[in-house]
Order: C-alpha cells, then sequence, then structure tokens
C-alpha cells in the first residue's frame, strides 16, 4: 500500500524559511522521479518542483531562485527547502510522481505565509 505522508508545515512570515519533508513507503521510492505539488483555495493543484531518478532538479518559475528539492533515497524521504517565502507560497503542498501516478495521495501540509 502506498502512503505518502507530508509535515513541516506550519505559519512563517513574508521572507521567512520552511523545510517540508514527505516521508514514502510502499514502492521502491529510488526507482521514481519524485515531485512537490500545491493547492491553494479555489486554484487547481500545481506542479512546484521535480527531481528525477538521479537527482536532476526542475523547478517552476514561481519558485526558481528560493525553492529547493532534494531526496534521501536511504531515509524513502523527499525534501523542500522553502527560502524568501512569500505569501502567493500559501498552499497545502503534496508529494508524488510528477504525473500523479502512484495513484494515492496523502494529506498534504499547510503552508502559511503572512504577516
Amino acid at each position: 500500500q502506498v502512503q505518502l505522508v507530508e509535515s513541516g508545515g506550519g505559519l512563517v512570515q513574508p521572507g521567512g524559511s520552511l523545510r517540508l519533508s514527505c516521508a514514502a513507503s510502499g514502492f521502491t521510492f529510488s526507482y521514481y522521479a519524485m515531485s512537490w505539488y500545491r493547492q491553494a483555495p479555489g486554484k487547481e493543484r500545481e506542479l512546484v518542483a521535480t527531481i528525477t531518478r538521479p537527482g536532476s532538479p526542475i523547478y517552476a518559475d514561481s519558485v526558481k531562485g528560493r525553492f529547493t528539492i532534494s531526496r534521501d533515497n536511504v531515509k524513502n524521504t523527499l525534501y523542500l527547502q522553502m527560502n524568501s517565502l512569500k505569501p502567493e507560497d500559501t498552499a497545502v503542498y503534496y508529494c508524488n510522481t510528477p504525473n500523479g501516478g502512484l495513484g494515492s495521495w496523502g494529506q498534504g501540509t499547510q503552508v502559511t505565509v503572512s504577516s
């Protein structure tokens, strides 16, 4: 059974930082490219960042230079380091494969950027 557990979100002021984690189980994590997604109220889920099997990162233009995606294949964990946070980064953040192909989504972790 595929399980994805996101954590690390919270309330932060503009310009602050957060580090999100995604603990994965039920599949061979190291064989898959993995992505972070986010969904704000009233908006569709959008792709934020992807890290390939060899470890190459790809970012949405809106987060380039501010976010860093990484992975630990021993711990089966995906990370997202978020710096210089902006109010428009406020959303629920999820992890999955680049096409959502695992067929199972976690509850996500809420990130709120506000003064």
